[in-house]
């Protein structure tokens, strides 16, 4: 028998729930340099996309693309990166990250840079812009 889903600690603490998708929980990660999401599918023991499956890894995938495209557009960013590293955290993860040419780490990774973390009031924007865009996607599994 699976064990049931629940999110790692470290991803808890360093992101704000948004939504649940079909698949994935929807996060933002609580770091002010960027506006930069999460997606988690709900599903215990996965720590590699192909531990999904292969219905479900097309699922990610597009729950994914639509995401992306849809920050590309909300915050009008050069770049989207997008990578499922699990270095430091095994859940599967995967990050969704609208960068700018010139951001605080521009051209190189975001990873291993210390965060900047958001105060309420730029969270709550966030959050808000974030709902609203998904919602106007028409994004399904929206709360």
């Amino acid at each position: 028998m699976q064990s049931e889903f629940s999110l790692d600690p470290r991803l808890a603490r360093d992101s704000h729930w948004i939504s649940d998708l079909p698949l994935c929980q929807l996060r933002l990660m609580q770091d002010t340099r960027f506006f930069w999401l999460l997606l988690v599918p709900r599903r215990a023991s996965c720590s590699e996309w192909f531990d999904l499956p292969q219905d479900e890894q097309v699922m990610l995938h597009e729950e994914t693309m639509r995401l992306a495209k849809l920050l590309k557009q909300l915050t009008q960013a050069d770049k989207i990166n997008i990578g499922a590293l699990g270095n430091l955290v095994s859940q599967l993860h995967v990050h969704v990250i609208a960068r700018h040419i010139g951001d605080t780490c521009w051209p190189g990774a975001v990873w291993g840079s210390a965060a900047e973390t958001m105060p309420q009031y730029m969270l709550d924007d966030r959050v808000s812009q974030l709902h609203n865009a998904v919602l106007k996607a028409g994004i399904t599994g929206v709360n």
